[in-house]
């Protein structure tokens, strides 16, 4: 039974695979012909490490007993002909758990003690000695399991010690030495190697409201970042408070952000009573998806139901009829549909925003010294029988032209002291050291500090000094392109280069996921009276040490951002002059050979005519190589067929 998420998966992959074959065609015809330099190598190679590294992020959330475990299995691992994942009825996933591949490890599951909570600073480090390995042993389906069921490993311990994890904080009157039961992990990463993961899925499988609610790092880095977000509700009890509230406080988004939610009413089969006809059914399932749709206030057709245990009964028996009864392939085909459509439009757009750039670059060098050699055989066609005294007067010319452009360049050199001068105050204000020192000054503040509103104080300078810095950023940003502006249009109008404007660079992207990290923040700790208690300030210290590193992740790719466009605004102008250096060059020496010997004027017009036909081929085949990226760009991946 053949898996159209694996299809979908499978085209977009080719796809990606194939706008990189045509990037790595274009590099190596760059270098041929002798157009590449360091900066267009490093922007190729950035554009080709983004493909190799897309990945496909998708969360699936729900409370205990939804069956979420159950659907990823019927979703993914149908193949193997059993569950991989743990799934049974009462609580299965006990702490969140990864899925992924990643080729540099071995196939492997790796959990991260729950005793690592009690350390504030303590986050989701991805390496560290504090992870238990499990290796997979792949020729052994049953070891395998084994190995997956670790996730649901949990231990008895007193209350007081639960507390220091930040777990069962509901109970603060309760026996602190009444024994409760707990994860045994806090964590649980499956590298595994699947086809689906090879090619840069993600499944993120995450166990409700107590591990969202206690692990800032889902909350503010795992699903607001993840591609789609599967919420699994069960069709015989519909949207309960708890997952009323699961989803308020963490899935809730704008409605143009809908597109990345969807909800399962999962165990239909549970009104597969045999007293019901199927309409009567039918009609009871829309009603349930109708509800939730209105309690949950998003779009009726981001609503499914299915039954993910008969499903992935019906794959593994190839029993076509229970598998249209279970509904899987039609949320099957709708997640592959909306995840494949909105991440290849995503990749394409920023694709041909970077391919356009690189194509224009090479046409306007291109362009420009087509035009430096028709200005020469147009000057040298018009010196054919003329005397000395002609071909002198045209060297005085050329000399002027030199020297103007010298002086020109000597104004350039001025204009390039204040830009490096602006690029010193705009990475001041992206610094990571200023950023570590804000960090560090506010980690004190929280080890001091134990009233609630003195650690809200401390936390809340933070964000305004990170704003402050931001918000200067932008500003210098927005000088340095006005700088910018000036000086390309200056060197077009008084010298002739053939310059666009450069490419605009905002802040704006920052400065948003900035305010997203500040409202995630205040949501959680809006009010002094979540801080009464020490276990609930130590929640507020290990969140704030959550969204610090988020801004350090944060102001890491601003940094390789700004510096990427600040040697990408001037490399254009830098190659215009060098060029137009060259051409002046030139020229100034084939006049003196000319006024030395009169004969070396055809052989000087034949030189710069196989120039001007070789420069035009290449201008036509840039064309067709544009053409081809552009056609392999468009390239739709193949909708699934429809139900």
């Amino acid at each position: 039974m053949s898996s159209g998420l694996a299809k979908r998966f499978n085209d977009y992959n080719a796809w990606r695979e194939n706008v990189a074959s045509r990037a790595v065609a274009y590099r190596k015809w760059l270098q041929e012909h002798e157009l590449a330099d360091a900066q267009t190598e490093a922007q190729i190679d950035q554009l080709l490490a983004r493909l190799a590294e897309d990945k496909l992020t998708i969360a699936f959330v729900a409370e205990f007993s939804r069956g979420k475990s159950e659907l990823i299995n019927a979703l993914f691992f149908a193949d193997y002909g059993r569950r991989l994942l743990p799934s049974s009825a009462g609580r299965t996933t006990m702490c969140p758990t990864e899925l992924h591949w990643d080729p540099s490890r071995p196939p492997c599951v790796r959990l991260l003690p729950i005793e690592t909570r009690a350390d504030e600073n303590s986050g989701l480090q991805r390496d560290g000695d504090a992870w238990t390995t499990i290796p997979l042993d792949l020729s052994d389906t049953e070891a395998m399991v084994a190995a997956f069921e670790r996730v649901r490993d949990t231990k008895q311990v007193s209350r007081a010690e639960a507390r220091r994890y930040g777990l069962g904080l509901e109970d603060d009157n309760a026996d602190a030495e009444a024994q409760v039961e707990i994860p045994c992990w806090r964590y649980a990463v499956i590298n595994f190697p699947h086809p689906l993961l090879q090619q840069g899925v993600v499944i993120l499988d995450t166990p409700g409201l107590n591990a969202i609610g206690t692990e800032p790092e889902l909350t503010i880095n795992l699903l607001p970042n993840a591609h789609a977000v599967v919420f699994v509700l069960a069709c015989d009890t519909g949207v309960t408070q708890s997952d009323a509230e699961v989803w308020q406080r963490h899935l809730a988004v704008a409605p143009e952000r809908h597109s990345t939610r969807m909800v399962v009413l999962n165990k239909i089969d549970t009104l597969w009573d045999g007293l019901r006809s199927p309409a009567d059914i039918d009609a009871e399932i829309d009603k349930q998806m109708r509800y939730a749709a209105e309690v949950l206030r998003l779009p009726r057709e981001r609503v499914f139901a299915t039954s993910a245990q008969k499903g992935l009964l019906a794959k593994i028996t190839n029993n076509e009829t229970l598998l249209r009864r279970s509904r899987l392939a039609q949320l099957e085909r709708r997640l592959a549909d909306d995840l494949i459509a909105r991440r290849q439009q995503i990749v394409r757009e920023s694709t041909l925003y970077e391919v356009s750039d690189l194509l224009v670059g090479t046409r306007t060098l291109l362009e420009t010294r087509l035009h430096g050699v028709r200005e020469q055989l147009n000057e040298l066609r018009g010196l054919q029988g003329r005397n000395l005294d002609v071909i002198e007067e045209l060297m005085t010319k050329v000399r002027e032209e030199k020297a103007d452009f010298e002086q020109a360049l000597r104004r350039f050199q001025a204009l390039r002291n204040v830009y490096a001068q602006q690029t010193t105050r705009l990475f001041a204000a992206l610094g990571m050291e200023a950023l570590e020192s804000e960090t560090q000054r506010v980690r004190e503040a929280l080890t001091e500090r134990w009233f609630s509103s003195g650690l809200k104080a401390a936390m809340m300078s933070y964000f305004t000094a990170i704003r402050e810095k931001l918000h200067t950023a932008d500003k210098i940003l927005r000088e340095i392109q006005r700088m910018m502006d000036a000086m390309y249009r200056q060197f077009a109008v008084d010298h002739g280069l053939q310059l666009s404007a450069p490419v605009p660079f905002s802040a704006y992207r920052y400065l948003k996921e900035f305010e997203r990290l500040e409202a995630e923040f205040r949501a959680e700790f809006a009010s002094p009276l979540v801080m009464l208690t020490h276990e609930k300030m130590a929640l507020a210290r290990k969140f704030f040490d959550t969204i610090a590193r988020q801004m350090e992740r944060m102001y890491q790719i601003a940094n390789r951002d700004v510096d990427a466009w600040l040697r990408a605004v001037m490399s254009p102008l830098e190659k215009q002059i060098r060029e137009r250096q060259t051409q002046l060059r030139r020229r100034l020496e084939s006049m003196r050979r000319i006024h030395r010997a009169s004969d070396h004027l055809e052989d000087r017009l034949a030189e710069l005519e196989q120039q001007e036909a070789t420069l035009m081929q290449q201008l036509e085949a840039l064309r067709h190589i544009a053409a081809d990226m552009e056609r392999v760009l468009e390239g739709d991946v193949p909708m699934a067929a429809a139900a």
